[in-house]
């Protein structure tokens, strides 16, 4: 843990600490008695473990503050050290953040409290007596909030904690846009995660019949899971090896899983939404229904489907001509249509792709002609044409509600 804070050499005249010294060993004795006066879940015998780590706070607090004004050079690493540690035993004693910050609250009153009745006796100016009242509560302010990273810390470690916070974090990497590395890697460290440079979403789903009601998953301690929210969602650092894969599938065996690009960590938001596009279009029979799906291998597909609403706007423009048709005559020439694209426009390898005669797809293609036209030999709207046919399984172009279809 790296804190700093000096006292403004400045401000406060070195004799100063001359002066305060002699009340170091009975206003340290009267805070801690304030405290347990004030405080009453602190009101408990100070032998043992406990009692030592008070007073042990108290003493380096005052040690410290007087150093610092004889020598603002003086470390105050060994001081925090001990606060940090405090705010992390309180955490586990079970007391609350409440009562911690009372404490150094209490504490500050009281050593101010103290310092007034010096300053009266050895005739301190008003001015030294406003700048030292100034420096007190600054100081006690940065003891606390010391020892307020320390109960956060620990907090945050505890077996209940540990889960909320990593499931936060998850939700800071995947929110769009990501939360600022710096956030990112403060929680990170907070938690013992190694922020990775890369990373592979993973979309759950849980399959039909299932439910959310099985046992908690065991799962390798560096994925970031959250599995009870409407979206399920794993986050893995690095590459999903096949192994990685299989005991992620032993854990989630009732779900299926759509793994998404390996992506920087920046880009963690844009990957998900792919791997969940992913699992819709295998729902929806657009992809192949498997239990893993890796996104990565059907990208364009996903890309085409980004916009299911501007793709339904170009196919029903593209395939107009075809109306008047019936869907068992569309079918077919829109088999034939796909072959065409398939093999480039080869009548022999067309005829073998459809298992019918050349004669039959020299036919159709004249009839393709007609209604297309031009439609066939524009690149720009060729191109078009292949992703509405790409985009679908074989029959939905087929079975497209057109004006005027025939049944």
């Amino acid at each position: 843990m790296t804190v700093e804070y000096r006292l403004d050499n400045n401000v406060l005249p070195k004799p100063l600490a001359d002066v305060l010294r002699p009340e170091f060993a009975s206003v340290a004795a009267e805070i801690v008695d304030e405290i347990r006066a004030k405080i009453p879940n602190y009101a408990r015998p100070l032998d043992g473990p406990y009692g030592k780590s008070i007073k042990a706070g108290v003493q380096h607090a005052l040690t410290l503050f007087i150093e610092q004004i004889a020598n603002p050079d003086a470390s105050a690493q060994k001081c925090y050290e001990v606060h940090h540690k405090l705010g992390q035993n309180e955490m586990r004693e079970g007391r609350s953040l409440d009562d911690l910050q009372a404490a150094y609250r209490v504490g500050a009153r009281v050593a101010w409290r103290r310092m007034m009745r010096v300053g009266k006796r050895n005739g301190l100016s008003s001015a030294v007596m406003s700048q030292l009242a100034d420096a007190v509560f600054a100081y006690m302010d940065k003891l606390a909030s010391v020892a307020l990273d320390g109960y956060l810390e620990a907090k945050a470690t505890s077996a209940g904690a540990l889960e909320t916070w990593r499931r936060r974090l998850l939700g800071m990497i995947l929110q769009s846009p990501p939360a600022p590395a710096a956030a990112i890697a403060e929680l990170a460290q907070l938690i013992s995660w190694q922020v990775p440079e890369k990373v592979s979403p993973i979309a759950v789903h849980p399959l039909p019949g299932t439910g959310h009601n099985q046992r908690k998953p065991t799962l390798d301690g560096d994925v970031l899971a959250d599995l009870d929210g409407i979206e399920p969602r794993l986050l893995v650092p690095g590459e999903v090896t096949d192994g990685r894969l299989a005991a992620i599938r032993a854990a989630l065996p009732q779900c299926r899983l759509a793994v998404a690009p390996c992506v920087r960590l920046d880009a963690a938001a844009y990957a998900l939404r792919w791997a969940r596009k992913a699992l819709s279009l295998a729902q929806q029979g657009v992809l192949p229904d498997r239990q893993v799906i890796r996104a990565e291998h059907y990208l364009s597909t996903v890309l085409v489907h980004s916009d299911d609403r501007l793709l339904a706007t170009l196919r029903d423009r593209l395939l107009a001509p075809l109306r008047e048709l019936t869907v068992k005559q569309r079918e077919r020439m829109l088999e034939t249509l796909r072959a065409w694209l398939d093999v480039q426009g080869s009548v022999p390898d067309m005829a073998a792709l459809l298992d019918v005669h050349p004669q039959t797809v020299r036919y159709r293609m004249r009839q393709l002609e007609q209604s297309l036209g031009t439609l066939l030999h524009d690149p720009h709207q060729r191109f078009e044409l292949e992703l509405v046919l790409r985009a679908s399984p074989r029959r939905r172009e087929a079975e497209v509600q057109l004006p005027a279809q025939r049944r």
